[in-house]
């Protein structure tokens, strides 16, 4: 799956994650980007790794957090998608998510293997799709997807939290 979705493919709320993804494979680029979050987490304090950069903002463990969340969660959208799942598929509520489960109480290591094991079970799904199941589309928050679309965006979104983590956190990440 190298050819990226085209603008029908997604809603416009996407556009800029699915512009920060260059141009390849999609599940060589979720490869990649599967090394650079263990390795941030093994570089950390649990200190530096319950940082906020400003007050009401996410510690860099929520900001982890939120990567499985939303990888999950796209995941599930993508998988249904591309079996020919027609139900429009809800969006959900990030603030939400973040306020009912504690993240901050992880440890590093155990963040760690979980963001491992999750990646790990997308790359997996997308490895075995056909063809035909990336082309496939459906609807997600009254809006129309399309299997590979959701695989750009999940790449897109991550690419703009490890940014955020770089940027406002003055993290060391070589994206």
């Amino acid at each position: 799956m190298v050819e990226r979705p085209t603008t029908d493919e997604y809603a416009a709320y996407y556009a800029g994650y699915i512009k920060l993804v260059p141009e390849g494979n999609i599940i060589e680029r979720l490869e990649l980007q599967a090394n650079i979050v263990p390795t941030l987490l093994s570089s950390l304090t649990e200190e530096q790794a319950n940082y906020r950069y400003a007050e009401g903002k996410w510690s860099v463990k929520e900001v982890i957090g939120h990567l499985l969340d939303n990888e999950r969660i796209m995941s599930s959208r993508l998988l249904r998608i591309a079996r020919g799942d027609q139900a429009n598929h809800p969006g959900y509520d990030q603030d939400v998510l973040m306020q009912t489960h504690p993240f901050n109480a992880y440890t590093l290591a155990d963040l760690s293997e979980e963001y491992a094991v999750t990646r790990r079970s997308t790359i997996l799904m997308l490895r075995r799709l056909t063809p035909e199941a990336w082309l496939s589309r459906g609807i997600v928050s009254d809006n129309p997807a399309s299997a590979r679309s959701i695989a750009v965006i999940m790449v897109g979104h991550e690419l703009h939290h490890l940014s955020v983590l770089r940027d406002r956190y003055s993290l060391d990440l070589k994206l």
